[in-house]
């Protein structure tokens, strides 16, 4: 497996968001299972779209944007409102090192999403986009 620099970005922001206030260290990448009662509040983090500047920045780089989506899972009467402190601790640590450890030139926040779902109990996500925008050569996504 290639080890581009997208995956790389995206197990950087996983490292960064493992000590995330509220989720016990449950921080997943692109699970697909639904999670049990017992493992809320939980992250998920999910690539988006990863899109090309549409010009060149030079004969030999290619600037990225690539959407990270962080989905924060919870359980109660009131989801949205349990997740709110994890949201909040999740933009400080992400927002902390905006280059990723240097991978990426920043990080940007974007539109918060809510969603609820009526289970066993009261279950909601929120989903909270990050732009992150890094830079490779023309000819080898893994520098």
């Amino acid at each position: 497996m290639t080890d581009i620099k997208r995956e790389r970005i995206l197990a950087a922001v996983a490292t960064a968001l493992a000590s995330t206030t509220g989720v016990s260290g449950r921080v997943y990448r692109s699970r697909v299972e639904a999670f049990a009662r017992n493992e809320a509040p939980a992250i998920v983090i999910e690539p988006g779209n990863d899109v090309p500047a549409s010009e060149p920045i030079s004969t030999c780089r290619i600037d990225w944007r690539l959407d990270v989506l962080v989905q924060i899972h919870t359980r109660g009467a009131i989801p949205d409102q349990l997740a709110a402190p994890i949201v909040a601790s999740v933009h400080s640590l992400l927002m902390a090192d905006q280059t990723l450890g240097g991978l990426a030139l920043d990080v940007w926040p974007g539109t918060v999403q809510h969603q609820r779902e009526q289970a066993d109990a009261a279950a909601g996500w929120v989903t909270c986009p990050y732009s992150v925008r890094y830079r490779t050569s023309t000819t080898d996504l893994t520098s």
